[in-house]
């Protein structure tokens, strides 16, 4: 894994829980009529760029950019408007026509394939082959010297942003079907593209590699993004030490952990469910991230049931230890 420089203390990932769904696309077409409307000056540099923009203020920006022609020539930003307009369709059979005329213009429009994967998939085998399809476009439409040239920054680059989300929506099927290696593969190859990992994609890369029992990636992904603060990487760190062999490691991480966010404990060992609904957002230190957190530990605790069984240990006599200070209760349900 390429380690390059990492966002650390990051406490948003920019990936939506529910992979494939609800992706507006507001932002990204700002950016790619913003990229259109630098693209007819002749700026000599990065610095005179971003400080026209900057005369410009919100109304002047947007003025600018109604001017700019509405047709592109380029089939592919063509197909890539009407994808677009497909995420933010009213109904599945209008995000249908927008996704079949967008393929229509450019059969490797990845957001199309996805949505029509979306739409289409009556299984996760079939939502497996959906995507795959569509990241193959990816591939194929970026061009292998676009990825030689680009390696280690690509979400910069907004024209890899739909194959960004296509393999890491990929990824987190295969792993929710119990297909960690395959995930794995795929998690790994979006860190080497974008070390900065703005997806989040290493919170869910660690729950395979614990799992699995791949504690030397594990700790080596750990010390990567020192300094995220994500309960995730927190109980991570906890579960990591426990299968190295170090207690007393374990129980420092643990005792930070908990200090971070306490009612992940309470999820892992059963004694508080998780939402209907997956969480949209969160705060450091919530329920909703320690639902999150759970989403990406909870099968590499499952699996090991022995650092489960010392977990359950550890939150009772936490909850022995609390009752039996003055005017406190435990954590512990009766």
């Amino acid at each position: 894994m390429n380690k390059g420089s990492r966002k650390q203390n990051q406490a948003k990932a920019e990936s939506p829980s529910s992979p494939g769904r609800g992706r507006l696309p507001g932002m990204e077409e700002m950016m790619r009529d913003i990229h259109r409307l630098l693209e007819n000056k002749e700026f000599e540099t990065v610095e005179e760029a971003n400080r026209y923009l900057a005369t410009l203020g919100g109304t002047g920006l947007q003025k600018a950019l109604e001017e700019i022609d509405d047709e592109p020539h380029d089939p592919k930003w063509r197909a890539q408007e009407l994808a677009f307009d497909a995420m933010e369709a009213k109904s599945g059979k209008e995000a249908r026509e927008l996704a079949q005329r967008a393929l229509a213009i450019d059969p490797d429009c990845v957001d199309a394939l996805v949505i029509m994967t979306d739409l289409q998939a009556r299984n996760e085998h079939e939502a497996v082959a959906g995507l795959q399809k569509a990241v193959e476009a990816g591939e194929r439409s970026l061009g292998e010297g676009f990825f030689r040239d680009n390696r280690g920054h690509f979400w910069g680059i907004i024209e890899t942003r739909p194959y960004m989300r296509a393999r890491a929506q990929l990824a987190e099927i295969l792993r929710a079907m119990g297909r960690g290696v395959q995930a794995m593969g795929h998690y790994e190859a979006l860190l080497e593209l974008n070390p900065n990992d703005n997806q989040g994609n290493r919170y869910p890369l660690l729950g395979c590699y614990l799992a699995h029992g791949r504690l030397d990636k594990a700790d080596e992904l750990l010390r990567d993004f020192k300094g995220d603060i994500m309960a995730t990487f927190a109980w991570g760190r906890v579960l990591e030490r426990f299968l190295a062999g170090d207690r007393p490691g374990a129980q420092k991480a643990l005792k930070y952990a908990r200090k971070g966010n306490s009612f992940a404990e309470l999820l892992f060992s059963g004694y508080m469910q998780m939402s209907e609904d997956p969480p949209e957002t969160y705060g450091l230190g919530s329920r909703e991230e320690a639902e999150i957190c759970y989403m990406h530990l909870a099968p590499a605790w499952a699996e090991h049931r022995d650092a489960l069984f010392w977990l359950l240990d550890q939150l009772h006599s936490e909850a022995v230890s609390v009752q039996k200070k003055p005017g406190r209760k435990s954590r512990k349900p009766e």
